[in-house]
């Protein structure tokens, strides 16, 4: 059996060392596992309760609400903006939290990992998308974790999955969260 782990990547830039490093999450994945970057995070709007209705749902929200339910498991990728988490991951946090109760992540394994410019790899972001991921019903696994600091000078010509380092520390995160998901649909 197959585990589907959805990766959200919380930057939309092209050349995103954060899409380059879910790019490589799916190139390592282990056996068993099947890592799919979500596509169309930028086409989301903004949550609004107004147009969140049902059979009125936008259908870039439907999307990821679907594809969301048809994971098992979720990995998410936070650059740090300003000290937190890109508008656009949180956003897609919002939308998969609804409805109320019964939300997308619906207590389903997630790991926040990461990279971005400063020294600290953007924990501060990921501890906030950890934080978001929780309180929408995920089940976020804490010991999981990946912060990459100096982005822009250690992935300046180097893709991280040809980082010895970076493929090693990836192929732990996925293997990781991967043999999460019995121990969680199991509690």
């Amino acid at each position: 059996m197959s585990v589907r782990i959805l990766a959200l990547v919380g930057s939309l830039r092209a050349g995103s060392h954060n899409r380059q490093l879910a790019e490589a999450a799916a190139k390592l994945a282990p056996a068993g596992a099947e890592v799919v970057i979500y596509e169309g995070l930028a086409d989301v709007p903004f949550y609004n309760e107004d147009i969140d209705v049902e059979g009125q749902v936008p259908a870039a929200a439907a999307e990821l609400r679907a594809a969301a339910q048809g994971a098992d498991a979720f990995l998410v990728f936070s650059p740090e903006y300003n000290g937190t988490m890109p508008a656009v991951l949180k956003n897609a946090i919002d939308w998969l939290s609804r409805p109320y109760g019964a939300g997308a992540f619906g207590g389903k394994p997630t790991a926040v990992i990461g990279t971005a410019f400063g020294q600290y790899g953007g924990v501060w972001a990921q501890d906030d998308t950890r934080k978001a991921v929780g309180i929408a019903g995920g089940k976020v696994i804490e010991d999981i974790k990946l912060s990459i600091p100096g982005s822009m000078t250690r992935f300046a010509e180097t893709h991280p999955a040809d980082d010895t380092e970076v493929a090693a520390q990836l192929t732990e995160v996925v293997t990781r969260l991967h043999g999460t998901i019995g121990d969680v649909v199991a509690a």
